[in-house]
């Protein structure tokens, strides 16, 4: 089995865990498919698969290991990914990369993205809210019980901020989804 092989099974694993408090749908409908957007377009980026396939693996492995990390879950998660890889005798030059890429993750904290995998991770995490909308929907009309026009906005407002965080390679890419959605979500 290969270290990626070995980190998707870990990472979802902890998906499955009763002790994770996004359940299973953290796996589904964000973390796999991040995954899945970063195999389709690490090229794209000029980036290293193995690097942005296993830190799109690891990028919120914090958050569901223990909801408390959430906040800082971008240093817990690099911390965590540092200690799951040296484990697997990997590459000290591709933790760091992969560090790196948990760290600038975010597009709430505004970091520096250097490198081609940073700034794949970034967009592809920020891209994955347009390919998840439905669950974005159930958890601001179920979780936070908001109106139809009220959980509409919220999702919009979502939407509206994750394509302006990224990259402009990120927005030719997710183009076509953002239009659907605003065209969806309108709010008039």
């Amino acid at each position: 089995m290969t270290v990626e092989e070995k980190i998707y099974e870990e990472v979802k694993n902890r998906c499955e865990k009763p002790t994770n408090a996004y359940g299973i749908g953290a796996w589904d409908h964000h973390i796999k498919i991040v995954y899945d957007l970063v195999k389709k377009y690490a090229k794209e980026y000029g980036a290293d698969q193995e690097i942005v396939s296993i830190a799109a693996l690891l990028h919120d492995i914090a958050s569901v290991t223990d909801v408390s990390y959430t906040e800082e879950h971008h240093i817990i998660g690099a911390d965590i990914a540092e200690k799951l890889l040296i484990n697997e005798n990997y590459s000290k030059e591709k933790i760091k990369l992969i560090k790196n890429c948990i760290l600038n993750h975010r597009g709430s904290r505004l970091a520096s993205k250097t490198t081609p995998e940073e700034i794949c991770i970034a967009d592809c995490d920020a891209m994955a809210h347009f390919y998840s909308i439905p669950s974005l929907l159930s958890m601001v009309y179920k979780e936070k019980g908001l109106s139809i026009d009220d959980g509409s906005k919220f999702v919009m407002d979502k939407l509206d901020r994750s394509y302006n965080k990224m990259s402009e390679k990120g927005k030719i890419l997710v183009s076509k989804q953002y239009e659907s959605a605003k065209n969806i979500l309108k709010n008039d």
